[in-house]
């Protein structure tokens, strides 16, 4: 019974802090950009703010079935969220993120908007681009472990960059398709000056609009635990330069979104393509004639 208890506090805790940790990286977001632009920029706390806001706002309803998929897609991303920071199945939390990324999508396309079609097509090109990435990432660290599970993974004594840096490469690349950062944002657009205005969520509003942003932290941090696999061991110490590494990928991630600008998605997904096929598999090439 005691066990029970402790491990329903310990997935209390991952719903509620994560997009907590989420939305502070997104206010650090807007603080980094404002400052490499030459503003002041919000205070940290801003994107809190905006979620509130929000929610308090009438929304504007188009039809019956659009909103029923956003919020499948945050239940998802809450399963991933859980599945990962309690040491699962890393292959099942890629299904089910994948599982929430297309219900995303297939509430563009029931919003019946123009610029919410092109940006639930985009959505899925996005997921063909990188997800070939994601998944040649568990499977490199299930040649490291012998272990799908998270839990099983960073309790190995040499961390898995030491054997997999080309494909940590190849997945920091495709991280800025998953963090909807220049030049991939090909879905979502933030900045004013791109040509999809809002794109795949232009016809939400209110509550809805909150819940896309919400479940956009919970992704960043499903992103970043990507990224703290790599780093983590059974050695303490690591965990923390796991988190500095996560802040490092993050941060790159920021200066690259404001200092280029979005590529066509063709060349989007060409490039992912090439990356994936070359970079990482000739990591796993190598790797496969190591022995452990």
């Amino acid at each position: 019974m005691g066990f029970i208890m402790l491990l329903a506090i310990r997935i209390i805790l991952i719903i509620v802090l994560t997009p907590l940790v989420g939305g502070l990286l997104a206010g650090f977001d807007r603080i980094i950009s404002a400052r490499v632009q030459g503003r002041k920029g919000p205070p940290l706390l801003q994107p809190f703010y905006d979620v509130l806001k929000l929610i308090k706002k009438e929304n504007i309803q188009v039809n019956k079935t659009y909103k029923f998929y956003v919020y499948v897609s945050l239940i998802f991303i809450i399963l991933t969220a859980v599945i990962m920071l309690m040491g699962g199945d890393i292959l099942l939390a890629i299904f089910v993120l994948t599982l929430g990324a297309i219900f995303f999508a297939f509430g563009g396309y029931a919003s019946q908007s123009p610029y919410s079609i092109i940006g639930a097509e985009r959505e899925l090109l996005q997921m063909m681009a990188y997800e070939p990435m994601v998944l040649i990432t568990a499977a490199g660290l299930y040649m490291v472990s012998k272990t799908f599970f998270i839990s099983g993974i960073i309790s190995q004594d040499v961390p898995a960059i030491v054997y997999l840096p080309a494909v940590f490469v190849g997945f920091v690349y495709i991280l800025t398709f998953k963090l909807r950062k220049s030049p991939f944002d090909l879905s979502l657009g933030h900045h004013a000056h791109q040509e999809l205005v809002q794109g795949i969520s232009t016809e939400y509003s209110g509550k809805e609009l909150a819940v896309i942003e919400v479940t956009h932290w919970y992704e960043s941090i499903i992103s970043l635990a990507f990224v703290y696999v790599f780093f983590a061991t059974s050695n303490p110490v690591s965990h923390v330069w796991a988190v500095i590494a996560c802040l490092v990928v993050y941060l790159f991630e920021i200066i690259l979104d404001n200092s280029t600008v979005r590529v066509k998605w063709q060349l989007a997904f060409k490039s992912a393509w090439i990356v994936t096929g070359v970079v990482s598999i000739i990591n796993l090439m190598i790797l496969s004639f190591l022995k452990f």
